[in-house]
């Protein structure tokens, strides 16, 4: 029987990635780069960021129950995501970890995972974008 605590466990359930979500999501209001990228309602992307990251993490697999897989490169290959992009979203993201106030434990596991998916979600090679002019 494994009885090791998940991260979402050790950080304290439901209510740190609350403020995650809520901390990442208002700087995001305020970006003008990745802004225009999000819907005018951000709402249900909190909704469905919480339930992934609270999943992902260790937690109920409320995320699946509603959406499915989550097949994250693919939901976002509809937005150009270049390194700007990908920096300026891991900046809000690392922001927002110290904002929520997670154990001191649990930080590196959540920071690796959203720098490595973030730079997964990379889709726009720069040097090639710019030859289109």
């Amino acid at each position: 029987m494994n009885t090791e605590r998940s991260i979402y466990e050790r950080a304290g359930g439901d209510e740190p990635f609350r403020r995650l979500v809520d901390a990442f999501y208002a700087r995001i209001e305020r970006d003008p780069l990745l802004r225009p990228m999000f819907p005018a309602d951000l709402e249900p992307g909190k909704l469905h960021q919480f339930l992934f990251i609270t999943q992902y993490f260790g937690g109920p697999p409320r995320y699946t129950a509603m959406r499915g897989h989550p097949r994250l490169r693919a939901r976002h290959l509809p937005f150009v995501i270049g390194q700007a992009e990908r920096d300026a979203w891991v900046t809000h993201m690392h922001a927002a970890i110290d904002e929520a106030g997670f154990p001191e434990d649990v930080r590196p596991a959540l920071i690796q995972y959203f720098e490595r998916t973030a730079t997964f979600m990379i889709n726009a090679d720069p040097e090639r974008l710019n030859l289109r002019g």
